[in-house]
């Protein structure tokens, strides 16, 4: 399992029960995970601390439940990234931790290049709010943050702000990704690294359904012809519920024609604090080319 170790300001305290229990910064929050089946807490004494619990509705969704005074919205740094989190609708605070590990990945293979003089341009699909657009701009990258929320575009250019990059060649569009795609096909335009995170399910903001068994070699294929021909790398994200690391690996052999290239893939997940036990996240492939 690949994870950060430098993940400084966000920790995972303790798991049991179905539920985690974790650190954003000066706040402690216990959100539900299924994967968590056994029912012993290694420091029950710090669930008491929480300051807020997303409780599951049986009907679906759920709501936060607040157990000690906390702010709405408040940030953490990565490094010399800064997010801005707060609690939403459907358990999550707007970022992704356990995706820090790929953020290195990015910024050490972007960053050698642009120190080089070399123009870097990046394709950040279903971007959300933008863990990997900052963290490749950061690395000095020109990059195309495609997702169908305009809610969660606007929160990555506050991220983007927050962490001092504002300025940086950033391109923002409230799309569908699939259309957005064919359209940089006919443009004949061209990207050094496309990175993806495609749920399992969604829908564009012109009400277009996504389903990943069935949509996601079309959008590989279709990215295919938009690698340049000095392209670093493809980034697969895929979750609970989604396709195997195993399947996105055939899906990129089938779909992009290209010698050499090399393709790997590992589960992403958290270490908790003071423990050897790691929860998984999800499955990143990579493909170097």
């Amino acid at each position: 399992m690949r994870y950060s170790k430098e993940l400084n300001e966000y920790e995972l305290l303790d798991m049991a029960n179905g539920e985690k229990l974790e650190r954003w910064g000066k706040y402690i929050l216990i959100r539900p995970d299924p994967q968590i089946v056994w029912p012993d807490k290694t420091n029950p004494e710090l669930w008491s601390k929480a300051h807020a619990r997303y409780i599951r509705s049986s009907s679906g969704g759920g709501h936060w439940e607040k157990l000690k005074k906390m702010e709405d919205d408040w940030s953490i740094k990565y490094k010399d990234l800064t997010f801005n989190l707060k609690p939403m609708g459907f358990k999550h605070t707007g970022l992704f931790p356990e995706q820090s590990v790929n953020w290195d990945y990015m910024i050490d293979k972007i960053s050698k290049e642009t120190k080089k003089g070399r123009n870097i341009k990046v394709l950040n699909l279903f971007a959300y709010t933008g863990g990997a657009t900052i963290a490749c701009s950061y690395a000095g990258a020109n990059v195309c943050h495609v997702d169908s929320s305009q809610g969660m575009t606007n929160w990555a250019k506050e991220n983007l702000a927050s962490s001092g990059l504002k300025d940086r060649p950033v391109r923002f569009l409230v799309d569908d990704v699939i259309k957005f795609v064919k359209r940089e096909i006919r443009r004949g335009n061209k990207y050094d690294c496309i990175i993806m995170d495609p749920p399992s399910y969604g829908r564009g903001k012109n009400g277009e359904v996504w389903s990943i068994e069935k949509n996601i070699y079309e959008l590989i294929e279709l990215c295919g012809n938009l690698l340049s021909d000095e392209a670093m790398f493809m980034i697969v994200n895929t979750y609970t519920g989604g396709l195997s690391g195993t399947i996105i690996s055939n899906v990129i052999k089938h779909a992009i024609k290209r010698k050499n290239m090399n393709i790997a893939f590992d589960e992403i997940g958290l270490k908790q604090k003071n423990s050897q036990e790691f929860l998984p996240c999800g499955i990143t492939t990579i493909c170097e080319f």
